[in-house]
């Protein structure tokens, strides 16, 4: 479903300026970032696809594969990942983000908490009550379990 009409909405050229020189004309930073030239910040990113050849449903799709804030790499995937930044450590240390690597791998279902946190756990949470089983849940992203006082699910 379209937002807009087409006779409302802006060229690709015509956003791409608004989003960069326009956009530094309303924080009133104009003249010192939003263009290539000399004297500007040199913060950019390079797209995973040509923004002004690719079909224009596949706008939504671009990722960066390469941003540089402040003249130093801040993500970087795809053929310019040997650029990348260390990944920052986990904080708070027993979050499960560390051992289930986050949102990103959300397909990759949480089983091994109930086992982790029944023997020995790097956050040493029990199961409610002496002895308790984990209450298995079906849900979108596959099963998950009830009964961890630990909260970290």
């Amino acid at each position: 479903m379209s937002l807009y009409p087409e006779e409302n909405r802006f060229e690709r050229e015509e956003a791409l300026r608004l989003y960069t020189v326009g956009s530094s004309w309303f924080s009133t930073e104009d003249g010192k970032k939003g263009g290539i030239a000399p004297g500007q910040l040199a913060d950019l990113a390079v797209l995973s696809a040509d923004y002004f050849s690719i079909p224009e449903e596949e706008i939504k799709q671009l990722e960066s594969v390469l941003t540089i804030v402040g003249g130093k790499v801040v993500c970087a995937t795809a053929e310019f990942s040997k650029l990348a930044p260390p990944e920052l450590p986990v904080s708070p240390d027993w979050s499960p983000v560390k051992e289930y690597g986050g949102y990103t791998n959300a397909t990759e279902p949480s089983l091994r908490h109930a086992t982790a946190c029944q023997a020995t756990s790097p956050h040493s949470c029990k199961p409610a009550g002496a002895g308790a089983e984990h209450r298995w849940i079906l849900g979108d992203m596959g099963l998950w379990s009830l009964g961890c006082d630990c909260f970290a699910f």
